[in-house]
C-alpha cells in the first residue's frame, strides 16, 4: 500500500526531480517507510512506501526488470501473487523477490494488458517502458485504489490524491459545478470521471490506458455486467461462505499484523468470525466506534458479543469535541467533500488501530452485493411490480414493514416509479436551500436520477451501484487507512464473489422483508445469532444530530453561515440555511446531513479554491 505520481512532459522538456518530489512529500503519509523516484529525461516516476509484503529492501520502486527496459509504480495488493508466481516460474521466467510488485512486473512482461485478468486485488499502478517509450496504467476492477490525473498540451501527470496534482501548479484550482450540485442534491461522488475540481479526473475503475507517442487513450478492460451474464450463480450458502472465507484467507497474506474493523453489524462481524472459526487467528485485533448507551450509532453490544473470543479488542468514542478539533485535518486528508460524518467515525477507528497493526479488514461492498441498504427495497418492489408479480409485491411489502417498521422502502419505490426530472425536481427542493441559478445551470444535466436511481430491477441497480455508486466509499476508507498509514482490505470485494453473487436470484438477497439472505444462512454457526438475525443498519454512523445542537457546534457553525464568504457561494440562499439550522436546533427538523455537507462545502473551499493550497 503506497503512493504513486509521475509526469510526462509531451513537449521533451527534462522533468526535474523537484517536480516529482513535491508530489511525494504531499502524500507521504501513504508511504512512510521508503520512497523512490525514476528520472529519464521527459518523464518521471515517483513511489512513497508502505511496507507489508516483503518489508526487505527488494519492495523498493519504482522497481525495474533485470534488463532495466521495464519500469514499476504499484499501489496496492496482489493477493494471489503467489499462484501467478508459480505460473510465471513454470513458463521458465523467475521472481528474484518475494514482493507481488516483482510478480505484477513479470506477468505484464510476460503477458502485456491480459495480465490484469489475472489479478486478484487492489491496485493502482503505472509501467514505462523505456525501450518503446510507451506508458501504461490501470486500475483494479472496482476502484479500491485511486488513481487520478490531469492533462494539458504540454504535460501528463498522475498520482494516488489530488492535492499532489495541485503541487504540479498547472491548473487553478476551481470547482466543478456539476460535481458539487450532484453531491449536495443527491449526495454522490465519483459516479463519473470528473472530481470536484476542474480538470482533475480519475481513472474509472476496471480502466486502463496508454500513452505513446503523446496520445492518451483509455480502455475499459473489466465490465462487470458482462462477467455477470456469464457467471453462474450460488448453488447454495454453502459455496458462498466457501468463496468468502477463501477471499478473506487471500487478504490475511500479509508479513505485518492484521486487525479488524469491527462495527457490529452482520459484514465486519462475518469476516470477524470467519478470521477466528477458519483461520484460528487467537491474536486478532478489532477495532471499533463506540458511543454513549443509547446514542445513535453505539453498537457496543453487538460487537461485546465478541469478548470471549478475541483478545484484543479496542474501542475509541468520537465525539463532537474530537470532531471539532480534528475538522481541518478531516478535510484535508479527503480532499473532497464528503455528505456526512459516518467517514468521521472510520477516521477515528484508524487513528486507534495506528501503531497495533498495519492491515485492516473492512466490510465494505456486501451492502451493493446483497442489497443492504433500505432504498434497495425500492428497487425490489418496482422489479415486483413492473414484471406484474403483484401478489408477491404486496406481500413483501407488509413483511417489509412487519420487520422494519419503516416507510423508507416504500417510499423508495414510489420515488424511483417517477419520471427522471421528478426524481430530481424533488430533491432539490426537499429543504429548498439551492440558490435558484445554481439549480438552473445544473439540474438538467445531471446524471444521478436516471443512471443511479433509474433502474428496472433489482439486480440492475446493484450492478448500477457498482459503476455510479460503490467507489466513493471505497475513497473514503482509502484517505481515512492511509491517513494513519494503514493498508485497508476488503475482502467482499473478490472478484470471484462479487460476479456469482451479482449472478445469484434476487430471492438469495431480499425475502420476506429481510436482506442478505444467503449471507445470513451462510454463517450460520459461525456468527452470534443476536447479530446474524439483526434487521437494523448503521455502520460507522454518529450522533451528528445530537453534535449539531451543542454550545460548541451551534457557534461553529453560526459563524460558517453567517461568514461573508459562504454568502457569496454560488450555491446557498444563507437566509433559507439559518432557518432550516435554527429549526435543527430547536429540535424541530433533523437536517443534519445538510449541515454537515454545508460545512464541509466551506471549509473545503477556503482550504483548496480560495486560496492556493501550495
Amino acid at each position: 500500500m503506497c503512493g504513486i505520481c509521475g509526469r510526462i512532459n509531451y513537449n521533451e522538456q527534462d522533468v526535474h526531480l523537484e517536480d516529482i518530489q513535491s508530489m511525494m512529500d504531499c502524500m507521504k503519509y501513504r508511504g512512510p517507510d521508503d520512497e523512490g523516484v525514476f528520472l529519464q529525461h521527459h518523464i518521471g516516476l515517483g513511489f512513497v512506501r508502505l511496507s507489508i509484503i516483503d518489508l526487505s529492501a527488494d519492495g523498493h520502486q519504482p522497481m525495474q526488470d533485470e534488463s532495466g527496459r521495464y519500469v514499476l509504480v504499484f499501489n496496492g495488493e496482489i493477493y494471489n501473487y503467489i499462484e501467478i508466481r508459480q505460473e510465471l516460474a513454470e513458463l521458465g521466467i523467475v521472481c528474484r523477490t518475494k514482493t507481488d510488485s516483482e510478480v505484477l512486473l513479470k506477468a505484464y512482461i510476460q503477458w502485456g494488458e491480459a495480465c490484469l485478468d489475472k489479478f486478484n486485488g487492489m491496485f493502482a499502478f503505472v509501467i514505462y517502458d523505456t525501450l518503446e517509450k510507451v506508458l501504461f496504467g490501470a486500475r483494479d476492477r472496482f476502484g479500491i485504489k485511486p488513481f487520478y490525473y490531469l492533462q494539458t498540451d504540454t504535460c501528463f501527470i498522475f498520482a494516488s490524491e489530488i492535492p499532489a496534482l495541485l503541487k504540479s501548479n498547472i491548473i487553478k484550482a476551481e470547482v466543478n459545478n456539476q460535481v458539487m450540485f450532484d453531491f449536495l442534491v443527491f449526495n454522490r461522488t465519483d459516479q463519473t470521471e470528473d472530481t470536484f475540481f476542474k480538470g482533475i479526473l480519475k481513472l474509472q475503475h476496471g480502466h486502463c490506458f496508454t500513452i505513446k507517442e503523446n496520445q492518451f487513450q483509455i480502455k475499459q478492460w473489466y465490465n462487470l455486467r458482462e462477467k455477470v451474464q456469464q457467471a453462474k450463480p450460488f448453488i447454495s450458502a454453502e459455496e458462498y461462505r466457501e468463496y468468502l472465507s477463501s477471499s478473506v484467507g487471500l487478504r490475511l497474506r500479509s508479513d505485518v499484523p492484521v486487525g479488524v474493523c469491527l462495527s457490529g453489524g452482520l459484514d465486519s462481524s462475518s469476516i470477524t468470525s470467519l478470521i477466528l472459526k477458519d483461520f484460528h487467528k487467537e491474536d486478532l485485533n478489532t477495532f471499533s466506534a463506540v458511543y454513549q448507551p443509547g446514542e445513535i450509532g453505539d453498537e457496543s453490544h453487538f460487537i461485546e458479543e465478541y469478548r470471549k473470543e478475541v483478545q484484543n479488542m479496542h474501542f475509541i468514542e468520537p465525539t463532537a469535541d474530537s470532531l471539532l478539533r480534528d475538522i481541518h485535518d478531516f478535510v484535508q486528508i479527503h480532499a473532497e467533500p464528503i455528505p456526512s460524518t459516518s467517514p468521521y467515525a472510520q477516521y477515528k477507528v484508524m487513528q486507534l488501530a495506528k501503531g497495533k497493526v498495519l492491515v485492516t479488514m473492512d466490510g465494505q461492498g456486501a451492502d451493493e452485493q446483497l442489497a443492504g441498504y433500505h432504498y434497495f427495497y425500492g428497487f425490489f418492489f418496482k422489479d415486483l411490480f413492473t414484471s406484474m408479480s403483484w401478489v408477491k409485491l404486496i406481500k413483501e411489502m407488509f413483511a417489509y414493514y412487519k420487520q422494519h417498521k419503516s416507510w423508507i422502502g416504500i417510499q423508495s419505490f414510489v420515488y424511483f416509479m417517477l419520471p427522471v426530472s421528478l426524481r430530481t425536481r424533488l430533491r432539490y427542493n426537499e429543504y429548498g436551500y439551492l440558490k435558484t441559478s445554481f439549480i438552473q445551470a445544473n439540474a438538467s444535466s445531471n446524471t444521478i436520477a436516471g443512471n443511479l436511481y433509474g433502474s428496472k430491477t433489482l439486480n440492475e441497480a446493484l450492478l448500477d451501484h457498482f459503476e455510479y455508486k460503490l467507489e466513493h466509499l471505497l475513497k473514503w476508507g482509502d484517505r481515512n487507512s492511509m491517513a494513519s498509514s494503514i493498508e485497508s482490505r476488503v475482502p467482499f470485494l473478490d472478484y470471484r464473489l462479487v460476479e456469482k453473487t451479482l449472478a445469484t436470484p434476487n430471492t438469495r438477497k431480499i425475502e420476506k422483508g429481510i436482506t442478505k439472505s444467503i449471507l445470513r444462512e451462510a454463517m450460520k454457526g459461525y456468527l452470534p445469532e443476536i447479530i446474524r438475525q439483526r434487521k437494523d443498519k448503521i455502520g460507522f454512523e454518529t450522533p451528528q444530530e445530537t453534535w449539531f445542537r451543542l454550545p460548541a457546534f451551534q457557534v461553529f457553525i453560526n459563524d460558517i453561515i453567517s461568514s461573508e464568504s459562504f454568502r457569496n457561494r454560488a450555491y446557498f440562499d444563507v437566509d433559507k440555511v439559518k432557518l432550516l439550522y435554527q429549526q435543527h436546533v430547536e429540535g424541530k427538523i433533523n437536517i443534519s446531513k445538510e449541515i454537515w455537507k454545508w460545512i464541509h462545502t466551506e471549509l473545503w473551499c477556503r482550504k483548496f479554491i480560495d486560496t492556493s493550497f501550495l
